[in-house]
């Protein structure tokens, strides 16, 4: 599998812009199999969602959509959603046929006020996609490991082969960053693939730092150091990872299962 992190600035609270800037870095790199975007990559990271967040409906969603079939890849990143009167930094996995999985952000950032109007999702969600078996996340998400803590099924299978984030990570706190993304990937035995902002708001500045992780910790690909716009395209090898889970098999020492979490 191929994958591109779209790792952009974003317009404050400007859809169209960020939609049509995110259009255009997507068509200039095709031949991925999966495009991760930041998170809230249409607004920005808001905190205070009335007036600002979309519809269950949007039209973000329905770029995608149309994006997925014309560049035959899945779409994914999270977008501020209002819907039935609750707000929701909710994460699209979105297909070539139309197909739309979501995840809504289970770990809201409290340090930053989004737990004060945000509802958290309560579901880890999974999702196959040409044979790969994605586990969605949200960038605060991972300082929990229990929350993506890999397993087997009754079957013996791993849960997950690979882990996404879209991410709004600023620079004040990058070793977290650095340090984290390889730890989920070593501890659960997969590949993780990270894409956070460039450009900065109020909150702060963005650096970029996106990349994709072996599951032996090392870097496939990752942005270069100058926290500009770009797209970093690396792939994951499911022969490679499946002979590794045979050779190395941590996941099965286990000592608790699916209902740890």
């Amino acid at each position: 599998m191929k994958i591109t992190l779209v790792q952009h600035d974003i317009a404050w609270a400007n859809p169209q812009a960020n939609v049509e800037r995110a259009d255009s870095i997507i068509s200039a790199n095709p031949g991925a199999d999966l495009y991760l975007l930041p998170e809230m990559f249409s607004t920005g990271f808001i905190t205070k969602p009335v007036g600002l967040a979309e519809p269950a409906d949007t039209d973000t969603v329905k770029w995608m959509i149309r994006k997925a079939k014309e560049m035959d890849a899945a779409i994914c990143g999270s977008i501020a959603i209002e819907d039935g009167g609750k707000f929701y930094n909710r994460m699209f996995f979105v297909e070539p046929d139309g197909k739309v999985t979501t995840y809504d952000k289970s770990h809201l950032f409290l340090y930053a006020g989004e737990s004060d109007n945000y509802t958290a999702g309560t579901e880890r969600v999974i999702v196959e996609f040409r044979g790969v078996k994605i586990l969605l996340e949200v960038c605060y998400d991972l300082r929990f490991p229990m929350w993506c803590r890999n397993s087997m099924d009754d079957e013996g299978n791993a849960l997950y082969d690979l882990i996404i984030y879209s991410a709004e990570w600023p620079l004040a706190r990058r070793l977290a960053w650095d340090t984290l993304i390889p730890a989920r990937a070593i501890e659960n035995q997969c590949f993780v693939a990270a894409c956070s902002r460039v450009g900065n708001d109020d909150w702060g500045v963005y650096f970029g730092g996106s990349k994709i992780v072996h599951p032996y910790g090392h870097i496939l690909a990752e942005s270069p150091e100058d926290g500009k716009e770009c797209a970093i395209t690396g792939e994951i090898d499911m022969d490679q990872l499946n002979r590794y889970r045979t050779k190395f098999p941590t996941l099965k020492d286990i000592i608790w299962k699916k209902d740890y979490c």
